[in-house]
Formats: structure tokens, C-alpha cells, sequence
């Protein structure tokens, strides 16, 4: 699997304006496809709806590929990975060498998200970001440099094959959720107590202290976080940056996107913020409660995650790869089962 640094790079995302600028102009589904893909439905051997969220994820797929039937022949997992100097206030009990030791562990097939992937007949890449070396403490300055903000989003971007049916996105960064949980206190203009969560295993004294950090971090930068923008760059991680990236890469190439649990919806929901519907094309893999952090943000996207119950909270892609299944199942059923007609079977009165 394949790893890489920032480099200083020309490209779209030369300025935070021409960034900007590609969020401004967004590409809508096709209403033909879903079309299309609804006159198939209403012809199964099934009553109608009966297959449920399977039924909106066909039309979804489809939609956003412009294609009916949806394919799911090339399916990319990609894991962005990065470290954090808001470390340096001990906001996980893990120490931040673990980045580097468990991108390791996925480039030599040894972690959860290597195996899923592969019962999914996905493919896997990792992309690490900077070589590892984190960025700034945001409790005192902007996490990352405009220059390498935008390099660290060009890098997501550049990621996405361009034969890619589904992009499934995940991270892999010591002290990330606390990088997350600032973006969505700054963009919902709450408090880092709303939400900071426990992360890998922080106690309550470890969540009120995260807590506390957070909110240090937006009194600090509070002249600063009426643009999603800034706030990506000044409160996030170059691989919530490179997530970012990624996801606009596939709105603009047309590909859906299943995001990966808290820090990969927190890391692009500054797009929601600039453009109602550029995360259209993205559905939330799972939340592990119904009541965390990762709900609420759901609620705030208005989005519904495509698993439920399982009690997930590992990260590194591992809950966008358990959906590649449900959604081969989909489509499965929408291009495998018989018409009504074609069955020789009534239809109801």
C-alpha cells in the first residue's frame, strides 16, 4: 500500500478561495438513473418497499454513479493517517507512536479493517500524512500552515482512483477524536463538553480534561472559526484534510462515499457547512450509540447510518467496510430477482 508525505504542490487548491470556488460548483445525481432504477423496483417479484433502506441505497448508488444498474465491481477503502500536537495534553491514553506502529500493522495485513476489507472484495490503501509528523497544538496556534492544509486536501484528493464504483473512507490518528470534536463544537457553536466523547478509552476525568482542552482551543482561535475552512485547518489533522479531499474528489468524479464513524463525518462536514448538499453523496457507515457524539452529528448532517446495533467504535474504516456487503446485497437484489412478469407471478389486485 502506498504512502506519502506533503510536499509543497501547484494544483487546484493553490488558495483557501480556489478551494473555495470547487465547493461552489458540485455536481448533482442523476434523476434519470433513479428513475430508472425505481421503474425496475416497482417491477420485483416483492411487494413494494418492502426491501427497505436496501431500496434507497440502490437508487442512491445509481444516482450518484449516473448508472443504472449501480456497480460495485472496484471498491476502494482508503485509511488517512496522521498525528496530533494537541498530544501534547495527554487527550488519549495512547501514546502517539501507535500511528506509525498501526499503519504498519495495515500494510502487513494484520488489523481489523484487513480483514473486512477482504471479505468485502475491497481494495485497501493507506495514505500517511506527512510523514507522520503531527501538527501543531491548536491550543496555541493553527494546527496546520494554510500551505499545508491545502496540500494535505490535494493529497486526499489525488487518492481516489478514478475506476472507483464506491469510495469507503477511514483514519488512523492518535488523539484525532479530540480533533474532531473541536471541529464540530466550532461549527455548531457549542462547547467542547457537547462533544468530546471517550475516545479509546478515556475515563470521565480523561473526557472533562479533553473537554477542557477543546474549549481552550476555541477561545483561542474564536476571531478565526466564522469560515468551515479555517476551522478545518486551524482545529483539524492533515488526515481529517486528506478526508476531506477525498470526498470532493468523488462528488466531482461522480462516486459515492460511505463515511467511517465520527472523525471522517466530523472531517467533512466543513463542506456541509459551505454547501447544503455537497455531502449528498456520502452516507454515514454506523454510530456506536444512539445517543453519542456520532449520533448527534448524524442528526446535525441528517444523516442515517446504514448500520445500527453493532456497537462499533474502532475506526480505521472498519464500519464503511462491514457496509460494502449490505450494499452488494442491494444491488444484487435489484439486478438478480425476477420481474413479476418474468416470473409468471400475479401481481396485487
Amino acid at each position: 500500500m502506498p504512502s506519502s508525505s506533503i510536499p509543497p504542490q501547484p494544483g487546484p487548491f493553490s488558495s483557501m478561495l480556489a478551494l473555495e470556488a470547487l465547493c461552489a460548483d458540485l455536481p448533482p445525481p442523476s434523476l434519470q438513473a433513479q428513475q430508472t432504477i425505481e421503474q425496475r423496483e416497482a417491477e420485483l417479484t416483492k411487494p413494494p418497499g418492502s426491501l427497505g433502506h436496501l431500496e434507497e441505497m440502490t437508487r442512491w448508488l445509481g444516482g450518484w454513479q449516473h448508472s443504472a444498474p449501480p456497480r460495485l465491481e472496484h471498491v476502494q477503502v482508503l485509511i488517512f493517517a496522521g498525528n496530533h500536537g494537541v498530544m501534547a495534553h495527554h487527550v488519549s491514553p495512547w501514546p502517539v507512536e501507535v500511528t506509525a506502529q498501526m499503519v504498519q500493522n495495515f500494510e502487513h495485513g494484520g488489523a481489523a479493517i484487513n480483514q473486512l476489507a477482504r471479505v468485502a472484495q475491497a481494495e485497501l490503501a493507506v495514505v500517511a500524512l506527512n510523514n507522520l509528523v503531527p501538527t501543531a497544538d491548536f491550543t496555541t496556534s493553527p494546527a496546520m500552515t494554510e500551505q499545508d492544509f491545502l496540500a494535505a486536501v490535494q493529497i486526499g484528493f489525488n487518492a481516489v482512483p478514478r475506476t472507483c464504483d464506491l469510495l469507503c473512507l477511514g483514519e488512523m490518528g492518535i488523539g484525532n477524536t479530540t480533533a474532531a470534536s473541536a471541529l464540530c463544537a466550532a461549527l455548531t457553536r457549542q462547547s467542547g463538553a457537547d462533544w468530546a466523547g471517550q475516545g479509546t478509552g478515556l475515563d470521565a476525568a480523561g473526557t472533562a480534561h479533553k473537554a477542557g482542552v477543546i474549549d481552550t482551543a476555541l477561545q483561542h482561535h474564536a476571531a478565526h472559526l466564522t469560515h468551515p475552512l479555517e476551522v478545518a485547518r486551524r482545529l483539524g489533522g492533515y488526515e481529517l484534510a486528506a478526508t476531506l479531499g477525498a470526498t470532493l474528489a468523488a462528488r466531482l468524479m461522480r462516486i459515492p462515499v460511505i463515511l467511517d464513524g465520527f472523525v471522517c463525518t466530523a472531517a467533512v462536514a466543513p463542506l456541509a457547512h459551505l454547501r447544503p448538499n455537497a455531502l449528498d453523496h456520502t452516507a454515514l457507515s454506523h454510530c456506536p450509540t444512539e445517543t453519542g457524539h456520532t449520533a448527534r452529528l448524524a442528526r446535525h448532517l441528517h444523516m442515517r447510518p446504514i448500520l445500527s446495533g453493532l456497537g462499533l467504535r474502532l475506526g480505521e474504516g472498519s464500519g464503511a467496510a462491514l457496509a460494502i456487503p449490505i450494499l452488494r446485497a442491494a444491488v444484487a437484489c435489484h439486478t438478480g430477482m425476477a420481474t413479476f412478469a418474468q416470473a409468471a407471478v400475479s401481481e396485487k389486485a
